[in-house]
């Protein structure tokens, strides 16, 4: 998936947003704490773009 990268260093390789070092695992965080949504999510971290966490959370439902 292009939205994501991992790279040894960049947070020794834990999977990122490409261009930031935001883990994809916050935005798996915020959507599973049932508090936050995806809007929340993105104006807490501005430097992720939007597209890019949409194709993340539509590879996870897609069958």
């Amino acid at each position: 998936m292009e939205s994501i990268i991992s790279d040894p260093e960049i947070l020794g390789g834990t999977p990122v947003f490409k261009g930031t070092r935001v883990p994809v695992k916050t935005l798996f965080d915020y959507l599973i704490s049932g508090v936050s949504n995806l809007q929340d999510f993105l104006e807490g971290y501005p430097s992720v773009n939007p597209e890019d966490a949409k194709q993340v959370i539509e590879a996870l439902v897609s069958p």
